[in-house]
This record gives structure tokens, sequence and C-alpha cells, in this order.
């Protein structure tokens, strides 16, 4: 273990030492005014979240001139009000949640794009024979809704169902558990691939009392669907933006957090740990397999992590303008690329991997609740 966390530590040691050559190339802060700047994140502490905590343990923010603060989430906090009122001026949230903020008037900018790829899942039982979409029409179907709808609604709707009337599918929304699906009240429910999915793996089956396997169920992908939205983005204000020096800031903030994700690709126990460090509201084993199903999210990214893919994008606005949430195409601004393909080239050019064109994922055994 200590031989380990010893090779670990070195090369952390040398990411640092990349990020604060990076950092100095785009006039970094003097080391001993660090700038205070705070980033709000979308959920209480999990691995949605290794690659803040790994830049700010691995001191990548400190090494760029910033003292970052990274602000718990939680179900009564919405990040883009914390960063709109300036309470924070960085936050990480779905690309869903953005648009819908600046279709209210919030002018909210993305200013990375983390993910690259959708998480979302709708799961069946093997045994129910429902492995389509098509297949669900006239059957109990289980989502959050508040915004969360636009993927499912765009497959069932394309399948000839019409979910926002309640026609050909009956919704249901679903608490944050998957009770009602492993109490079969329900015949499909919604299911990140890195955490709800995990839930039901984690629960023993009563007829068998084992684990359920993903042989027991149907993983319907809305990415390998062609229905997969953008999810988890940083994003800032176009007032904070406004001004060169926060332009530089943002962008050291850029670089520092995705040297953090590129360390969370190559050393996944390593950044489990950090989380488990920033709060254990999960158990390790849960928190293992988030980190593994995240990196899938984000890895192998053609163009570059943190780099908008306009395909994506363009998808994932006319979901949710097909489906009511919100009224009109998005204005010019809503994304910005330049910050993102300036702190991309900063780490190219330390020559980190910022592709991962030869990830690979590692396999997770999950345990009886995830501990």
């Amino acid at each position: 273990m200590r031989k380990r966390w010893g090779v670990v530590a070195v090369l952390a040691a040398t990411v640092v030492a990349v990020v604060a050559t990076t950092a100095a190339s785009s006039s970094a802060a003097p080391k001993s005014k660090l700038t205070s700047v705070s980033i709000q994140l979308q959920w209480v502490p999990q691995a949605q979240f290794a690659g803040y905590y790994a830049a700010q343990n691995l001191g990548y923010y400190k090494a760029a001139g910033l003292n970052v603060k990274l602000l718990n989430g939680g179900p009564q906090i919405v990040p883009g009000q914390v960063v709109a009122s300036g309470r924070a001026q960085f936050g990480v949230n779905w690309l869903t949640a953005l648009l819908a903020a600046r279709d209210s008037g919030t002018q909210l900018v993305d200013i990375a794009q983390v993910f690259s790829r959708s998480g979302m899942t709708e799961l069946t039982w093997k045994s129910s024979g429902l492995n389509t979409i098509a297949k669900l029409k006239n059957k109990k179907v289980g989502n959050w809704l508040g915004g969360d709808q636009y993927e499912l609604f765009a497959a069932l709707t394309a399948a000839g169902m019409d979910p926002a009337q309640n026609k050909g599918v009956t919704i249901v929304q679903q608490p944050f558990d998957m009770g009602l699906f492993l109490n079969h009240q329900i015949d499909a429910a919604s299911a990140m691939t890195y955490n709800e999915l995990a839930q039901v793996l984690e629960t023993k089956n009563p007829k068998t009392g084992k684990l359920y396997k993903l042989s027991d169920l149907n993983v319907l992908k809305m990415q390998s669907l062609g229905f997969g939205a953008l999810e988890d983005n940083l994003f800032s204000t176009a007032s904070y933006l406004k001004s060169k020096a926060h332009q530089q800031i943002a962008e050291k903030v850029i670089g520092a957090t995705l040297a953090g994700w590129i360390y969370c690709r190559d050393h996944v126990k390593a950044c489990v740990n950090f989380t488990l460090k920033a709060g254990p509201t999960l158990p390790r084993t849960h928190q293992l397999w988030m980190m593994n199903q995240i990196n899938q999210l984000i890895w192998p990214n053609t163009g570059g992590i943190g780099m908008m893919d306009k395909a994506s994008w363009t998808r994932t606005w006319k979901l949710m303008k097909r489906f009511g949430g919100i009224k009109k195409k998005p204005t010019a601004g809503a994304y910005r690329t330049d910050l993102a393909a300036a702190a991309v080239k900063g780490l190219k050019k330390q020559g980190m991997d910022v592709y991962g064109k030869h990830y690979k994922p590692m396999t997770v055994k999950l345990t009886a609740g995830g501990k």
C-alpha cells in the first residue's frame, strides 16, 4: 500500500508541475497571492465530482494561483441560482439546467463541457421482455421529471407514444431511489449508469438471496438510442466573464479542473479516496463503481476534454425545445469554447493526454449496499 501511494504521489507532483507551468504561461497570479473563487457543485459529495476533488487535493488549483472553495450541493441548492447571485463564480450542472435558466433570462455560460455523453438509461427486468422503447407502450414508465425527462420523452415519442399527455404510456414520477422498480410497481425506471443502476445491482434478489446481476436487466441507454443529452459542465455568468481578468481566472479554473479529471481517468482508486475525504455520503464500492462509470461519460473524447461537440449541443437543446423545457432556440453565448481551448492547449503542450483515446474502463464488482 505504501509503495503504491508513493508512485501516485510522484505522479501527482509531476502533474502539479505541469499545471504550474501552464498557469505561468497564462499569466498566473504570484504564488504569494492566490485568487479566491468558489465552485458550486451539483450534489452532495460523490465521485461525479471527483475531478474537482483531485484538482484541490493534488494542488492543481493552487499551482494555477487559485484558492478554490468547493461548495457541496443538495436537494435545496440550485447551482445556477447560486452562481447568478454571485455567491459562487463557477458552478457544475447539467446542460439542460443551464439552458432552462437562460431561457428564463439568467445569462449562464457553459465554459467547459466536461461530460461528452449521457449517462441516462431506462431499466426493465429481463423477464418482462420489454427490451426496446417501443415495447413500453401502455406500460408504467418511471422518471424523476422536473427537467430530467427530455431524453426519455424523446425516445417514447419516436416510438409513437405521447408521454407529455400520458397517451400510449403512463408516466410515473419516480422518487430518488429504486423502490418502485425493485418492488415491480412500475415496468421501467430511469437510472443513471453511475448511481441508480448500481443501487439495483447492490440489492439482493429475494428469490435467490444473491445480488441482482446485469443479466437480470435490460439497460436501454439513451445515448446509444440517439437521444442522449449533455450533462455535467462547468459554467459561469456572462457578466462575470466580461472582464479580461476574470476570463484569465476562468481559464486557470478550467485547466486545473481538467487536469484533475485526467488524473482520475488514470487513478480511479485514488480519486475515490479524495471523494470519500470530501464526504462519505455513499460507501466505497458504490463510489468506485461511480468513478468508473463517470470516466466512461468523459473518455474517450475525440474533441478533447472540456470541448463542446456541436452535434450533441444541438440535439440537447432541440430535445428540450420539443418537450417544453425551453421556449426558444438558445441565444448566442450560451456556451463558449475559447477558454477551454486555451486551457486544453496548455495541457497538451505539457504532454497531458486530453483525448483518452486508449482509455479502457475497469471491472468493478459490487457488494450488498455498495459497502
